[in-house]
């Protein structure tokens, strides 16, 4: 059976190249879906100006597919609400110096 949580380590795998930190710990993963086999992930940029969406949907499926269980994914990349640093976890904003 398939959890948020093991999908949500998954996601830990999805790096944004620029800060080098992953899109769990900055806050860009808004959410998780689960249906049996299929998940379906909704993520934002930290911009919407920002070039790597269709890289970080390829990143997600990837990392998500390879999680036992998993049969579909779907990622859905949205920029309402938009993102803020104050979405970052203590880590990251240390790391970043927020």
């Amino acid at each position: 059976m398939v959890d948020e949580e093991t999908v949500t380590d998954a996601l830990t795998n999805v790096i944004d190249p620029e800060l080098g930190l992953d899109f769990v710990e900055l806050g860009l993963i808004y959410g998780v879906e689960i249906d049996g086999g299929d998940v379906s992930v909704t993520f934002t940029l930290t911009t919407p100006a920002c070039p790597i969406g269709p890289q970080v949907s390829e990143q997600i499926e990837e990392f998500v597919s390879g999680v036992e269980g998993v049969e579909k994914v779907s990622s859905n990349m949205v920029f309402t609400p938009p993102w803020t640093p104050e979405r970052m976890s203590e880590d990251a904003k240390f790391a970043l110096g927020y």
